[in-house]
């Protein structure tokens, strides 16, 4: 019955609601992620099969993805301001005789303090107790529409909770990202050869103004509510009574908040966090204080930019001087290779520092930086110390750039003149090879069905594999080595490499992990050239002509193929009776036959990715961006940017009905 099945998903959304309270708000989760994950899962199932009632606070649009097309500009209905700074507890009192000065007949003042997080400022507006618009700070006074990447925040709600809510109001706060996952995305984003985001509120930054929710998710995210702009339809005040309000209506703000009543209450709790910052899970630079009455609040009043009745307080840089004693060079899993500065042991906010990252050799240039030289270091979190610059230049040896990995002895190359990564493109070099193991046996590549994250590991240690090649000539006796694996493990393991042997072309490019080279490239060379013979003896200008490839893909595609150790690894696949061949079906000529052609907006009967494979097995080359060469735009609901390109072009542009017909 409709009814029922209305219900299910009322009372799913419901408990996940419950859930994500109970986790960010309170931090007594009920459930295991597993758990959440298989709630989120069904209601999903359920909403695709009735979207007659999905609504948009569902908890399903945390992640459910989409590419944006740009943001807009929203308006805050109250000035978002900037607080003013103090550098000292002599400072911080000087602000404080300002304040009972501007409060004459009031003797005593209490103060609520807040932990100052290293994050973004946003401004939620709920009406009717449901998220309407998210937006950054901007100016002030304007900021960007990121609502649909702070809806895959978990510990925003996307409604309110609770009886007494307001009729509108605007929550201010800061996203922001852990110690732990900003560590993890920097390693990530170094094995890839891009930039390092410098700390974790340039991570969250970042993230914000991306413009693919499903990466935005995938950040890990999080937020702390800490003020309020315009309100209407419930009686605030004082501060502290916000923030307890914050907690009825399941809006998570900082548990380490507290009520002074007084400023040395205040100074004493900004001693203990100054002291105690390391031991927190997220970065904090100071801690704020504001005049907890909201009539007080109002007569004191504002500068320009900032209110008289809060300031921050910021602590002092974790920064240390020692001397440089070498230039060590890492390569990273993908070949990335990166510089790191050997240190003087030297203490730093109560931690030995023994190297601190260069980032990479566009950066020792910059620094100037050589061996012997006194350097400033600077301390993050939990993560590695990085050179802030030189502070007296004794050094004598200019670091050179290796032409050759430190570990292999294979080329290193710079990809694109404006790149800052240098790599190294060996496809059997030992430092990359656990991970290229793991990729290579993926579902999406060969699909090797037992070559999990542990079992590579004992793998790669054991030295039964030293190159990918390698898998293909393992046997009973090597895998009997290897921990909990008895007959029936071993023999499902040699039966899923036995299959993997026939994959086509197209999933062998991709596992192999050449840089740049997708799912999608892998599968339009795979056509182009159909065996791995025709792909070795190509040219850059043979890929380079690919409407689909475009330079720099060509260039790392003839770079990897030219050298003698893929060559080598190539003649080993086929020695062990891999396919590399792809078979390409006959393409029926149609209306798409040839055609260069864009996607825009949302279609009705198709998602992105179902009308790219349509187009595709009808002749046409489908792509992401609106050029000159494009042929036709496809425009749904929602159109963005790329139709006002093609506009500008002078590009076609058909609607979804067209596009139905053509496929006819």
């Amino acid at each position: 019955m409709p009814q029922d099945i209305k219900k299910k998903i009322q009372d799913l959304r419901q408990k996940l609601r419950r859930h994500d309270y109970r986790y960010y708000v309170l931090s007594q989760p009920e459930i295991s992620d597993k758990q959440y994950d298989d709630l989120i899962i069904r209601l999903k199932e359920l909403e695709a099969v009735h979207p007659e009632y999905k609504t948009d606070d569902s908890p399903t649009v945390r992640v459910s993805g989409g590419v944006l097309e740009g943001f807009k500009t929203v308006r805050h209905k109250q000035k978002m301001l900037s607080l003013d700074n103090t550098y000292s507890l002599d400072e911080l009192k000087d602000w404080a005789e300002r304040v009972h000065k501007g409060l004459p007949g009031s003797d005593s003042v209490e103060y609520v303090v807040e932990h100052k997080i290293d994050g973004v400022s946003v401004n939620l507006v709920y009406e009717k107790g449901k998220l309407l618009i998210g937006s950054t700070r901007g100016d002030g006074q304007t900021g960007e529409d990121v609502t649909q990447n702070l809806k895959t925040i978990r510990a925003i709600p996307l409604a309110l909770m609770g009886s007494n809510i307001p009729e509108s109001i605007e929550i201010r706060g800061e996203v922001y990202m852990d110690k732990k996952d900003f560590g993890i995305l920097n390693r990530e984003k170094e094995d890839v050869g891009e930039v390092l985001f410098a700390n974790p509120r340039n991570a969250a930054s970042g993230s914000l103004k991306l413009l693919d929710t499903a990466i935005v998710a995938k950040r890990r995210l999080s937020f702390f509510a800490h003020s309020m702009g315009d309100v209407k339809g419930v009686v605030i005040s004082t501060q502290w009574d916000f923030l307890q309000k914050l907690n009825e209506w399941g809006v998570r703000s900082n548990t380490h908040s507290k009520l002074c009543k007084g400023l040395e209450e205040a100074i004493d709790y900004c001693n203990l966090w100054q002291q105690k910052r390391e031991k927190l899970t997220y970065e904090i630079d100071g801690i704020v204080i504001k005049v907890n009455n909201l009539i007080q609040q109002k007569k004191l009043g504002f500068t320009l930019k900032s209110p008289r009745w809060a300031v921050a307080y910021k602590f002092p840089a974790r920064q240390a001087k020692t001397k440089v004693l070498g230039i060590n060079i890492n390569v990273g899993r993908t070949g990335v290779i990166t510089p790191t500065a050997e240190l003087e042991p030297v203490e730093c906010s109560g931690v030995v520092i023994k190297n601190a990252t260069l980032h990479n050799f566009d950066e020792i240039k910059r620094l100037n930086i050589k061996i012997g030289d006194t350097v400033l270091i600077e301390r993050a979190g939990d993560v590695i110390p990085k050179v802030v610059k030189v502070v007296e230049s004794k050094g004598k040896k200019s670091f050179v750039i290796p032409k050759s990995c430190p570990v292999c002895s294979g080329k290193v190359v710079k990809e694109k003149e404006e790149d800052v990564a240098y790599r190294c493109i060996n496809p059997s070099c030992p430092a990359q090879l656990e991970r290229g193991l793991l990729h290579f046996s993926s579902r999406s590549a060969m699909d090797i069905e037992g070559m999990g994250e542990a079992v590579v590991r004992q793998m790669v240690s054991l030295k039964l594999i030293k190159n990918f090649a390698d898998i293909y000539k393992l046997n009973v006796e090597q895998l009997s080595r290897l921990e909990l694996f008895k007959e029936k493990k071993i023999g499902n393991l040699l039966d899923a490499i036995q299959k993997s042997k026939t994959q086509p072309l197209s999933r062998f490019l991709f596992a192999l992990g050449i840089r740049h080279v997708g799912e999608k490239a892998a599968y339009v060379l795979a056509r182009r050239f159909q065996t791995i013979d025709n792909i070795m003896q190509a040219r850059f200008e043979d890929f380079d002509k690919i409407y689909e490839v475009g330079s720099v893909m060509a260039k790392s595609v003839a770079d990897y193929f030219s050298q003698g150790a893929t060559k080598e690894l190539i003649k080993e696949f086929k020695g062990y009776g891999l396919n590399l061949k792809e078979v390409v079906p006959e393409i029926k000529k149609s209306a798409l036959f040839g055609k260069n052609i864009v996607f825009t907006g949302e279609l009705n009967s198709f998602s992105r990715k179902q009308s790219e494979e349509l187009a595709r097995s009808l002749g046409a080359n489908p792509s992401s961006s609106v050029s000159k060469n494009t042929d036709f735009v496809v425009s749904g609901e929602n159109a963005g940017s790329k139709l006002d390109k093609a506009r500008n072009l002078g590009v076609k542009v058909i609607d979804e009905k067209t596009f139905k017909e053509m496929i006819k």
